[in-house]
C-alpha cells in the first residue's frame, strides 16, 4: 500500500460514499483496490470509470464513482522517495549483508516468467535503469554485471552506469558462466525462486558450486525490501473474452485438454503462464502493459475442472458467471495448499521445467507429487489458431492497415521538413490507431528510430536520445496494436528524402529476404530453423546478417510474442496450420541506420498438393501496408520478386482505399504503383 497519506477530506468523502452506496467493501479494502488499480497500466477496463468502480460496488452511484476517481488520483500523486541510481546498488548490498548473502541474481521477470511485467516487478529497471524486455543483473559485494541480448547491446550502455555494472552479452557470456568465475569461494549466492524456472535454478546452482560457493533460494526478495516506493501488485478488472472472438468455448477447451491429460496418465497440469490461463478460460485482463493478461496461475485437472488462482477482487460479477461451476476461484496464496493436495495424493503432475517457477516445482516435489516434465498443454493448441481466430486476425490487420498507411503517408509528407522527432512520430501513429474500431492498446512500445537510432534493434526514444527526422537516412518504425479480434505487429523502414545507392542496396537485400520467406513452400514437419536461412540468404551473399531471430509467434488478442513456434536458428518446433509468425529480416549499420521489413504470416496448407507425397504448407500474408518503393533498387530484384511486390501492393490498395481518407487514398495510389 502506498505510504503517502491521502488528504483527510478525500478519505472522509470516500467513506461516506461507500456507506451511502452500500458497498460490500470497507474503506481500507477500497483503498487497497484503488492502489492495485494504480499499479496496473492505465488503459482498458482499468481506466474506464464505467468498469473498474464495479470492483468495489456492483452498482456504484455517481457520488461513489466521483469519490473513487478523486481518491485514485490522490493515491497516484505520491512523490517517489527512492535513492538515485548511483546509490541503489549500495543499498541493496547492505540488505544482502543483513540476509547473509554475498550476491543476488535480479532478472527482468515476474512470477510468470513473462516478457511484459507489471510495474511492481520492474526490479531490474529500478536497480539499474535498464528498460529492455530481457536482461539479468548479478550483484556481488565487490562487483556487478548486467547481461542483455543482441537487441540491447547499445541501449544498455546508454541507460546503465557501466562504472557500476559491467555490460555483457547474454549468450556470449551467460550469467552462470560469469558467476562461476567471479563468485568468491565460500560465499552464498541468492535468488528469488519465483522469478526463475527450475531449469535456470539448476544452472545457477551448478555455477555457484563450481565457484566454491552455494545457492540460496531466498524466502524474500531483497530488492523489494529496499524499494520503498514499489508499486502495488496490479488489480485490473478481468472480463470474459466473447465466443465470437475465441471460436471455442472455455468448457470445450477444458474438456479437450483434460482428455489429453487422462490419456497420458496425468492427474493435473500446472499453468504458470497467464496467457495460457487467459486462452483456456476465455478471459482477458489488464495487469500488464501491451498484453491483455490477468496475472494468475491455474491448475487443469484431468476431469476438466480448473483451479484459478487469481485475486478475486479482479473478477467482476459477469466474469464469475462466465467461468461457471467448473472453475474454482481462489487467492494466489492458496496455490501452495493446492499443490500440497496433489502431493498427498501422489498425483502425476505435468509442469514445464523451462517455464514454471522453481518455487512451484519444489513445493510439488516436497509434497510428494510425481513431476511429469512436459510442455504446458495450452501452448500448442493456443498457437494453432482456429478459423474464428484467423478470421479475426485478418479483420484486425485490415483495419490496422488503414492506420499504418495513413501514418506512412503522414511521414512521407512531414518527415523531410526537419520538424518531426521520433517521439512525435510514434505518438502520431498511436493517434491514428486510436481512431480504428476496436483498438485497445499498442501490442508493444513503438520502436521509432531515425538514422543511427534505427540501428538499435529495440530502441526506445526518450527526450535525451531522440533524433529529428531529416533527409539523408532511414526512419524505422516497429509497432503493433491490440484488438479484441487480433494482435498486429508491423515494421516499415522509409527513406527520408532520397536514398543513397548503398541504402537502396541494403534495403533491397532485406526485402529479398522477406520475399524469400513469404513465398516459401515446405513439407509438413518443417521447423523454423530450417526456414530461417531463406530470409538471410540475400544478405549473406553480400556479407551481411542480423543478430536476432527472423520471426516469432503472435497471439490472438494475447501476447505479441508467443511460442512455441519461431523462425530462427533455434526454432525447433514444426510449423502447423493456424500458427501466426512474423517475417522480419533486417540489417543494421551501427552509427548509420537500421532496416527491417516485417509482416505477419499465417501457416496454411498449400492449395495444390503434390500427388502421393507429404502435405505441403505455405504462408498467408496477414499484414498489408506499403513498402517504400523509393528505397528499392529495382535492378536487384528478379522478375518473380517484382511480381510479388506488385501483387502485394495491389492487395494493399484494395484493403486501404475503401477505409482511408481522400489524402491517404491519393498517396497510396502512388506509393503502391507497380515497378
Amino acid at each position: 500500500m502506498t505510504t503517502i497519506a491521502i488528504p483527510p477530506a478525500v478519505r472522509t468523502r470516500l467513506q461516506h460514499a461507500l456507506e451511502r452506496a452500500g458497498s460490500p467493501v470497507d474503506l481500507e479494502e477500497a483503498l487497497a483496490v484503488l492502489d492495485g488499480l494504480n499499479g496496473a497500466p492505465q488503459k482498458g477496463a482499468a481506466a474506464d470509470p464505467g468498469v473498474w468502480p464495479r470492483m468495489i460496488a456492483p452498482e456504484p452511484d455517481v457520488e461513489l464513482v466521483e469519490a473513487l476517481i478523486e481518491t485514485r488520483a490522490a493515491l497516484a500523486a505520491a512523490v517517489p522517495t527512492d535513492p538515485p541510481f548511483s546509490q541503489r546498488v549500495g543499498v541493496l548490498r547492505a540488505e544482502l549483508t543483513q540476509m547473509g548473502l554475498d550476491g543476488f541474481v535480479i532478472p527482468h521477470g515476474d512470477q510468470h516468467q513473462s516478457e511484459f511485467i507489471p510495474a511492481a516487478s520492474q526490479r531490474l529497471a529500478w536497480l539499474t535503469g535498464f528498460t529492455g524486455s530481457a536482461g539479468v543483473a548479478v550483484v556481488l559485494q565487490d562487483q556487478a554485471a548486467i547481461f542483455v541480448d543482441g537487441r540491447y547491446t547499445l541501449q544498455v550502455r546508454d541507460q546503465v552506469d557501466t562504472s557500476v555494472f559491467e555490460a555483457l552479452h547474454l549468450t556470449e557470456t551467460p550469467p552462470a558462466e560469469w558467476i562461476r568465475k567471479n563468485l568468491p569461494a565460500g560465499t552464498p549466492l541468492g535468488l528469488d525462486p519465483w522469478l526463475h524456472s527450475a531449469e535456470a535454478v539448476e544452472r545457477f546452482q551448478s555455477a555457484a558450486e563450481e565457484a566454491g560457493g552455494w545457492l540460496v533460494l531466498a524466502e524474500a526478495n531483497p530488492v523489494d525490501a529496499v524499494w520503498e516506493d514499489q508499486p502495488a501488485a496490479p488489480l485490473a478488472p478481468v472480463l470474459p473474452h466473447p465466443l465470437e472472438y475465441a471460436g471455442e468455448s472455455a468448457e470445450a477447451k477444458r474438456q479437450r485438454l483434460a482428455q489429453e491429460l487422462t490419456d497420458d496418465g496425468v492427474a493435473a497440469a500446472v499453468l504458470s503462464q497467464p496467457d495460457s490461463v487467459a486462452w483456456l478460460l476465455n478471459i482477458r485482463g489488464g495487469d500488464v502493459a501491451h498484453a491483455p493478461l490477468p496475472l494468475s496461475f491455474g491448475i487443469l485437472y484431468s476431469d476438466g475442472r480448473v483451479g484459478l488462482f487469481c485475486d478475486p477482487r479482479k473478477l467482476l460479477p459477469e466474469t464469475l458467471v462466465h467461468l461457471g461451476n467448473g472453475v474454482s476461484v481462489e487467492s494466489p496464496l492458496a496455490l501452495g495448499k493446492a499443490l500440497d493436495e496433489l502431493g498427498k495424493a501422489r498425483a502425476a503432475v505435468l509442469a514445464d521445467r523451462t517455464s514454471t517457477p522453481a518455487w512451484i516445482l519444489s513445493r510439488l516435489t516436497e509434497a510428494g507429487a510425481e513431476h511429469r516434465q512436459g510442455a504446458d498443454p495450452c501452448v500448442a493448441p493456443r498457437a494453432a489458431k482456429n478459423e474464428t481466430e484467423l478470421q479475426g486476425a485478418r479483420a484486425a490487420h485490415a483495419r490496422d492497415a488503414v492506420g499504418m498507411t495513413r501514418f506512412l503517408a503522414w511521414i512521407d509528407r512531414h518527415g523531410p521538413s526537419g520538424e518531426i522527432g521520433e517521439i512525435q512520430a510514434a505518438e502520431q501513429l498511436t493517434a491514428f490507431r486510436r481512431e480504428l474500431d476496436g483498438f485497445r492498446d499498442e501490442s508493444f512500445p513503438t520502436i521509432s528510430g531515425f538514422g543511427p537510432n534505427g540501428a538499435i534493434v529495440h530502441y526506445r526514444a526518450t527526450p535525451e536520445t531522440e533524433r529529428t527526422l531529416e533527409p539523408g537516412s532511414f526512419y524505422l518504425c516497429d509497432s503493433g496494436g491490440q484488438y479484441p479480434d487480433g494482435t498486429t505487429d508491423i515494421t516499415r523502414t522509409v527513406a527520408i528524402g532520397e536514398a543513397t545507392p548503398e541504402m537502396k542496396r541494403a534495403f533491397t537485400r532485406v526485402l529479398q529476404g522477406h520475399i524469400g520467406l513469404a513465398t516459401a513452400r515446405f513439407p509438413s514437419g518443417t521447423t523454423g530453423a530450417q526456414l530461417d536461412a531463406l530470409a538471410r540468404l540475400p544478405l549473406w551473399q553480400e556479407g551481411m546478417d542480423f543478430d536476432h531471430g527472423t520471426g516469432h509467434g503472435v497471439g490472438s488478442y494475447l501476447g505479441v510474442h508467443e511460442g512455441p513456434q519461431r523462425i530462427a536458428k533455434t526454432g525447433t518446433t514444426a510449423l502447423v496450420p493456424g500458427m501466426i509468425v512474423s517475417n522480419e529480416p533486417g540489417f543494421y549499420e551501427a552509427g548509420e541506420f537500421g532496416i527491417r521489413t516485417e509482416n505477419l504470416l499465417a501457416v496454411r496448407e498449400c492449395a495444390n498438393q503434390p500427388e502421393g507425397g507429404k502435405t505441403f504448407l505455405e504462408f498467408e500474408i496477414l499484414t498489408f501496408a506499403p513498402i517504400d518503393r523509393k528505397a528499392i533498387n529495382p535492378d536487384l530484384l528478379s522478375e518473380k520478386e517484382r511480381e510479388w511486390l506488385n501483387a502485394y501492393h495491389a492487395k494493399v490498395r484494395e484493403l486501404v482505399i475503401s477505409g482511408a481518407d481522400e489524402e491517404t487514398r491519393q498517396w497510396v495510389e502512388q506509393a503502391t504503383a507497380p515497378i
